[in-house]
């Protein structure tokens, strides 16, 4: 029988947690310093509550909850679910998973985040994909593909494209079912602000203007050392008129350059739920998933 024990003293646990990360980040081809920054960012902020998992009396994993209030609504998060090899495939899993589930709508959580970073089987097939974090090292310089190319974006191009990236930002997190309209407005907003505080010449960021033969065709804005040795591609993107030409690619190769012309060996980006062509773009171009966000409403219509 599966039984939690709600911890007093989470130490264990932590040390324990953190060293799954760091492997999981370094499996998906993050360099140690980069995967030891993300380890702690997975934790601080969080007052997480730890549970151990026990079966008979023996330990058999954990399992970490949390209720934050998200843009004026509670949101649970399961911070960590491992049951130990040992003790897997005995239930643990979906009974932690169930926990959970109640711990944080009881209080009061109206939908339940949590982000894999290990396969989790069917354990969560019922929480809808939010988004992924890809990577891919980027072991040398790429060929240009089919002509193209990336210059430095100007000053008077940057207003219209930052309206643009605004807007398409809201369209990312509405879709994939993260924030209504309106909150995801304001959440542009702010991101936005902080990320680009001084527009253009925000330090540590590259704009890029892409082109094929002279003309446009679109984007690209990368932030360097997001963590140590990683630039972190907020947007490579390619102009209606110019999709299913094979740009998709392309694009990326001229992010890959600007990766490494800026000191880094990592490309690493966001793909939105629902977003299946840049997916499987990502795949293709050799693109790892270091994290995977799900969420559900709560309580689920089952229960």
């Amino acid at each position: 029988m599966t039984e939690f024990s709600v911890l007093s003293d989470s130490t264990e646990w932590r040390k324990r947690f953190e060293e799954r990360l760091r492997a999981s980040y370094t499996a998906a081809g993050l360099g140690a310093a980069a995967a030891e920054r993300m380890a702690e960012d997975a934790w601080s902020g969080i007052d997480w509550t730890v549970a151990e998992i026990t079966d008979a009396g023996g330990h058999a994993g954990y399992v970490a909850v949390a209720v934050t209030e998200v843009n004026g609504t509670l949101a649970g998060r399961i911070g960590d679910l491992h049951v130990d090899v040992s003790r897997s495939g005995r239930g643990h899993e979906q009974a932690a998973r169930n926990w959970a589930e109640g711990w944080c709508a009881q209080r009061g959580a109206r939908r339940l985040d949590i982000r894999l970073t290990e396969p989790a089987g069917e354990l969560f097939d019922g929480y809808r994909v939010r988004a992924q974090l890809r990577a891919c090292r980027v072991g040398s310089a790429p060929e240009p593909g089919d002509g193209v190319t990336g210059r430095p974006m100007t000053q008077a191009e940057y207003p219209d494209w930052l309206d643009f990236e605004k807007a398409a930002y809201v369209g990312d997190i509405v879709r994939a079912g993260a924030l209504s309209p309106e909150e995801a407005v304001r959440k542009s907003d702010r991101d936005f602000a902080k990320l680009l505080p001084e527009g253009l010449s925000t330090p540590d960021n590259t704009f890029l203007v892409l082109e094929a033969a002279g003309e446009r065709i679109g984007t690209g804005w990368l932030k360097h050392g997001h963590v140590p040795g990683v630039s972190y591609g907020y947007s490579l993107h390619v102009e209606e008129a110019h999709r299913g030409k094979g740009y998709g690619r392309a694009a990326m190769a001229a992010g890959e350059l600007a990766t490494l012309a800026a000191g880094d060996s990592v490309l690493m980006f966001t793909v939105w739920g629902g977003n299946e062509v840049a997916m499987n773009l990502y795949t293709s171009a050799g693109h790892r998933i270091v994290e995977e966000s799900r969420s559900l409403g709560l309580p689920r219509s089952s229960v």
